[in-house]
Protein backbone atom coordinates (compact mmCIF):
# COMPACT_ATOMS: atom_id res chain seq x y z
CA UNK A 1 0.00 0.00 0.00
CA UNK A 2 1.78 3.18 -1.20
CA UNK A 3 1.03 6.64 1.00
CA UNK A 4 -1.35 7.88 -1.50
CA UNK A 5 -3.56 4.79 -0.79
CA UNK A 6 -2.90 4.84 2.80
CA UNK A 7 -4.01 8.23 2.95
CA UNK A 8 -7.75 7.70 0.82
CA UNK A 9 -7.84 4.20 3.04
CA UNK A 10 -7.98 6.22 6.25
CA UNK A 11 -9.65 9.58 4.72
CA UNK A 12 -12.53 6.58 3.84
CA UNK A 13 -12.70 4.60 6.69
CA UNK A 14 -12.77 8.28 9.03
CA UNK A 15 -15.99 9.62 7.00
CA UNK A 16 -17.40 5.90 8.21
CA UNK A 17 -16.61 6.17 12.00
CA UNK A 18 -19.41 7.01 13.89
CA UNK A 19 -17.89 7.55 17.44
CA UNK A 20 -20.84 8.82 19.30
CA UNK A 21 -22.47 4.73 19.09
CA UNK A 22 -20.43 2.26 20.63
CA UNK A 23 -18.97 -0.49 18.75
CA UNK A 24 -17.74 -4.37 19.78
CA UNK A 25 -14.46 -4.33 18.49
CA UNK A 26 -13.85 -0.54 20.25
CA UNK A 27 -15.67 -1.95 23.86
CA UNK A 28 -13.14 -5.17 23.83
CA UNK A 29 -10.18 -2.85 22.82
CA UNK A 30 -10.94 -1.24 26.34
CA UNK A 31 -11.57 -3.96 27.93
CA UNK A 32 -7.99 -5.06 26.92
CA UNK A 33 -6.84 -1.81 28.39
CA UNK A 34 -6.26 -0.40 24.60
CA UNK A 35 -6.64 3.07 23.93
CA UNK A 36 -8.57 3.32 20.48
CA UNK A 37 -11.59 3.72 21.58
CA UNK A 38 -14.33 6.35 22.27
CA UNK A 39 -16.46 7.44 25.43
CA UNK A 40 -19.81 5.82 23.79
CA UNK A 41 -17.08 2.30 24.20
CA UNK A 42 -16.35 2.94 27.50
CA UNK A 43 -19.98 3.82 28.62
CA UNK A 44 -21.01 0.61 26.95
CA UNK A 45 -18.07 -1.49 28.63
CA UNK A 46 -18.71 -0.08 31.90
CA UNK A 47 -22.45 -1.04 31.71
CA UNK A 48 -21.75 -4.42 30.79
CA UNK A 49 -18.86 -4.91 33.40
CA UNK A 50 -21.67 -3.80 36.40
CA UNK A 51 -23.72 -6.74 35.61
CA UNK A 52 -21.24 -9.31 34.14
CA UNK A 53 -17.75 -8.45 35.58
CA UNK A 54 -16.45 -11.62 34.32
CA UNK A 55 -16.26 -10.36 31.18
CA UNK A 56 -13.25 -8.63 31.36
CA UNK A 57 -11.39 -12.12 32.19
CA UNK A 58 -13.25 -13.61 29.43
CA UNK A 59 -12.23 -10.68 26.79
CA UNK A 60 -8.44 -10.95 28.22
CA UNK A 61 -8.42 -15.09 27.94
CA UNK A 62 -10.10 -14.70 24.41
CA UNK A 63 -6.78 -13.25 23.35
CA UNK A 64 -4.52 -15.20 25.23
CA UNK A 65 -6.68 -18.32 23.56
CA UNK A 66 -5.87 -17.08 20.27
CA UNK A 67 -1.86 -16.94 21.01
CA UNK A 68 -1.60 -20.17 22.35
CA UNK A 69 -4.24 -21.86 19.69
CA UNK A 70 -1.87 -19.97 16.52
CA UNK A 71 1.46 -20.82 18.13
CA UNK A 72 -0.46 -24.77 18.04
CA UNK A 73 -1.64 -24.70 14.47
CA UNK A 74 1.87 -23.23 13.54
CA UNK A 75 4.20 -24.99 15.54
CA UNK A 76 2.95 -28.23 16.01
CA UNK A 77 -0.13 -28.90 13.15
CA UNK A 78 2.11 -27.51 10.23
CA UNK A 79 -0.52 -24.80 9.38
CA UNK A 80 1.02 -22.07 7.31
CA UNK A 81 -1.93 -20.22 6.25
CA UNK A 82 -4.58 -18.03 8.21
CA UNK A 83 -8.17 -16.87 7.70
CA UNK A 84 -8.33 -14.39 10.68
CA UNK A 85 -12.01 -12.61 10.26
CA UNK A 86 -13.19 -10.62 12.94
CA UNK A 87 -9.81 -9.21 13.37
CA UNK A 88 -9.97 -6.38 15.77
CA UNK A 89 -8.30 -3.59 17.00
CA UNK A 90 -4.31 -4.48 16.28
CA UNK A 91 -3.06 -5.05 19.78
CA UNK A 92 0.45 -7.44 21.22
CA UNK A 93 1.15 -10.83 19.74
CA UNK A 94 -1.13 -10.74 16.57
CA UNK A 95 -1.73 -13.44 14.42
CA UNK A 96 0.60 -13.00 12.08
CA UNK A 97 2.84 -12.43 14.92
CA UNK A 98 2.41 -15.56 17.11
CA UNK A 99 2.74 -18.15 13.58
CA UNK A 100 5.54 -16.25 12.00
CA UNK A 101 7.24 -16.11 15.20
CA UNK A 102 6.80 -20.41 14.86
CA UNK A 103 6.70 -20.08 11.02
CA UNK A 104 8.66 -17.09 9.16
CA UNK A 105 6.79 -18.74 6.02
CA UNK A 106 3.38 -18.11 7.59
CA UNK A 107 0.23 -16.16 5.25
CA UNK A 108 -2.38 -14.04 7.36
CA UNK A 109 -5.38 -12.88 5.67
CA UNK A 110 -7.47 -9.83 8.54
CA UNK A 111 -10.62 -9.62 7.81
CA UNK A 112 -12.67 -6.34 9.50
CA UNK A 113 -15.52 -3.77 9.10
CA UNK A 114 -15.14 -1.49 11.56
CA UNK A 115 -13.88 1.66 10.39
CA UNK A 116 -11.78 2.11 13.11
CA UNK A 117 -9.74 -0.98 12.43
CA UNK A 118 -9.31 0.05 9.11
CA UNK A 119 -7.59 3.16 10.01
CA UNK A 120 -5.30 0.93 12.27
CA UNK A 121 -4.68 -2.11 9.07
CA UNK A 122 -0.85 -0.59 8.41
CA UNK A 123 -0.04 -2.28 11.93
CA UNK A 124 -1.31 -5.72 10.85
CA UNK A 125 0.08 -5.84 7.41
CA UNK A 126 3.58 -6.06 8.58
CA UNK A 127 5.37 -9.64 7.60
CA UNK A 128 8.67 -11.62 8.02
CA UNK A 129 10.63 -11.59 4.52
CA UNK A 130 9.19 -15.36 4.25
CA UNK A 131 5.55 -14.62 4.62
CA UNK A 132 2.96 -12.25 4.51
CA UNK A 133 -0.06 -10.56 5.43
CA UNK A 134 -2.73 -9.21 3.86
CA UNK A 135 -6.07 -7.16 5.12
CA UNK A 136 -9.93 -7.16 4.06
CA UNK A 137 -12.37 -4.79 4.67
CA UNK A 138 -15.53 -7.06 4.70
CA UNK A 139 -18.27 -8.58 6.79
CA UNK A 140 -18.77 -12.17 7.65
CA UNK A 141 -22.02 -11.53 6.42
CA UNK A 142 -20.58 -11.90 2.60
CA UNK A 143 -18.51 -14.57 2.73
CA UNK A 144 -18.59 -14.51 -1.18
CA UNK A 145 -16.37 -11.63 -1.10
CA UNK A 146 -14.34 -12.51 1.91
CA UNK A 147 -12.92 -15.82 -0.30
CA UNK A 148 -12.48 -14.36 -3.33
CA UNK A 149 -10.43 -11.66 -2.18
CA UNK A 150 -8.24 -13.73 0.38
CA UNK A 151 -7.36 -15.94 -2.39
CA UNK A 152 -5.39 -12.94 -3.49
CA UNK A 153 -3.14 -14.22 -0.33
CA UNK A 154 -3.89 -17.36 0.22
CA UNK A 155 -3.92 -20.76 -1.66
CA UNK A 156 -7.34 -21.79 -1.18
CA UNK A 157 -6.02 -25.78 -2.09
CA UNK A 158 -3.51 -25.50 0.52
CA UNK A 159 -4.98 -25.67 4.06
CA UNK A 160 -6.50 -22.59 5.95
CA UNK A 161 -6.91 -22.01 9.43
CA UNK A 162 -10.54 -19.82 9.88
CA UNK A 163 -10.34 -18.10 12.92
CA UNK A 164 -13.53 -16.84 14.16
CA UNK A 165 -12.53 -15.58 17.57
CA UNK A 166 -14.87 -12.91 19.06
CA UNK A 167 -17.05 -12.21 16.20
CA UNK A 168 -19.55 -14.94 15.95
CA UNK A 169 -21.77 -13.18 18.24
CA UNK A 170 -22.05 -10.10 15.70
CA UNK A 171 -24.47 -12.19 13.88
CA UNK A 172 -27.74 -13.01 14.99
CA UNK A 173 -29.82 -16.36 14.85
CA UNK A 174 -32.27 -15.19 12.00
CA UNK A 175 -29.08 -13.69 10.14
CA UNK A 176 -27.74 -17.86 10.37
CA UNK A 177 -24.20 -17.89 11.17
CA UNK A 178 -24.02 -21.71 10.68
CA UNK A 179 -24.29 -21.55 7.31
CA UNK A 180 -21.62 -18.29 6.78
CA UNK A 181 -19.75 -21.29 8.10
CA UNK A 182 -20.58 -23.96 6.37
CA UNK A 183 -20.18 -21.94 3.35
CA UNK A 184 -16.36 -20.70 4.18
CA UNK A 185 -15.22 -24.40 5.74
CA UNK A 186 -16.69 -25.91 2.42
CA UNK A 187 -14.20 -23.91 0.45
CA UNK A 188 -11.03 -25.00 2.43
CA UNK A 189 -9.35 -28.47 1.81
CA UNK A 190 -9.75 -31.00 3.81
CA UNK A 191 -6.77 -30.44 6.84
CA UNK A 192 -8.10 -27.04 7.27
CA UNK A 193 -9.09 -26.03 11.34
CA UNK A 194 -11.42 -24.08 12.19
CA UNK A 195 -11.46 -21.71 15.71
CA UNK A 196 -14.62 -20.46 16.80
CA UNK A 197 -14.68 -18.43 20.39
CA UNK A 198 -17.96 -16.14 21.72
CA UNK A 199 -19.51 -15.07 24.56
CA UNK A 200 -21.80 -17.68 26.76
CA UNK A 201 -25.03 -17.45 27.47
CA UNK A 202 -25.53 -20.24 29.99
CA UNK A 203 -21.96 -20.25 32.40
CA UNK A 204 -23.51 -17.31 34.42
CA UNK A 205 -26.76 -16.25 35.11
CA UNK A 206 -26.46 -12.45 34.25
CA UNK A 207 -25.21 -13.03 31.23
CA UNK A 208 -28.46 -12.59 29.38
CA UNK A 209 -28.58 -9.02 31.05
CA UNK A 210 -25.01 -8.49 30.51
CA UNK A 211 -26.20 -8.61 26.81
CA UNK A 212 -29.33 -6.52 26.84
CA UNK A 213 -27.57 -4.17 28.38
CA UNK A 214 -24.85 -3.82 26.16
CA UNK A 215 -27.10 -3.93 23.05
CA UNK A 216 -28.91 -1.08 24.01
CA UNK A 217 -25.20 0.88 23.53
CA UNK A 218 -24.16 -0.80 20.40
CA UNK A 219 -24.97 0.18 16.69
CA UNK A 220 -25.33 -3.78 16.09
CA UNK A 221 -26.58 -5.74 18.38
CA UNK A 222 -24.72 -8.78 19.71
CA UNK A 223 -25.76 -12.84 20.61
CA UNK A 224 -24.53 -14.32 23.45
CA UNK A 225 -25.23 -18.44 22.43
CA UNK A 226 -24.88 -21.86 25.02
CA UNK A 227 -22.63 -24.52 24.28
CA UNK A 228 -24.90 -26.29 21.67
CA UNK A 229 -25.16 -23.90 19.89
CA UNK A 230 -21.47 -22.92 19.61
CA UNK A 231 -20.78 -27.09 19.41
CA UNK A 232 -23.38 -26.68 15.79
CA UNK A 233 -20.66 -24.97 14.57
CA UNK A 234 -18.53 -28.03 14.46
CA UNK A 235 -20.56 -30.02 12.93
CA UNK A 236 -18.90 -32.49 10.09
CA UNK A 237 -15.41 -31.14 11.69
CA UNK A 238 -13.15 -33.66 14.22
CA UNK A 239 -13.32 -31.47 17.51
CA UNK A 240 -9.61 -31.71 18.75
CA UNK A 241 -9.47 -31.88 22.61
CA UNK A 242 -10.89 -31.16 25.00
CA UNK A 243 -13.27 -29.72 23.15
CA UNK A 244 -16.11 -26.83 23.57
CA UNK A 245 -14.39 -25.46 26.65
CA UNK A 246 -14.21 -22.11 28.10
CA UNK A 247 -11.14 -20.13 27.38
CA UNK A 248 -8.70 -21.15 30.08
CA UNK A 249 -9.27 -24.42 29.60
CA UNK A 250 -8.45 -24.73 26.02
CA UNK A 251 -4.79 -26.44 26.33
CA UNK A 252 -3.23 -24.26 29.10
CA UNK A 253 0.01 -23.22 29.35
CA UNK A 254 2.04 -25.47 31.49
CA UNK A 255 1.86 -23.68 35.36
CA UNK A 256 -0.94 -21.60 34.46
CA UNK A 257 -3.13 -20.04 37.20
CA UNK A 258 -6.12 -21.37 37.54
CA UNK A 259 -9.00 -19.27 36.22
CA UNK A 260 -12.62 -18.93 37.48
CA UNK A 261 -15.68 -19.32 35.16
CA UNK A 262 -15.40 -17.34 32.28
CA UNK A 263 -18.58 -16.25 30.11
CA UNK A 264 -17.32 -17.71 26.86
CA UNK A 265 -16.80 -21.05 24.96
CA UNK A 266 -14.00 -21.74 22.66
CA UNK A 267 -13.09 -25.09 20.30
CA UNK A 268 -10.72 -25.91 17.50
CA UNK A 269 -11.68 -28.36 14.84
CA UNK A 270 -10.44 -29.84 12.18
CA UNK A 271 -11.92 -30.64 8.43
CA UNK A 272 -11.03 -34.46 7.20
Amino acid sequence: MDEQTEMAVDGEAITRLDTGVAHIARVYDYLLGGKDNFASDRVAAGELVKVLPSIVPAVRGCRAFLIRVVRYLAAEAGIRQFLDIGTGLPTANNTHETAQQAAPDSRVVYVDNDPLVLVHARALLTSSPEGKTAYLDADLRDPGKILKEAAEALDFSRPVAVMLVGVLHCIPDDGDPWAIVNQIMAAVPPGSYLVVGAPASDVQAEAEKGAAGLNARLAEPVTFRSRGQIARFLDGLEILEPGVVQYPHWRPDPGAEPVPDTPAWCAVARKN
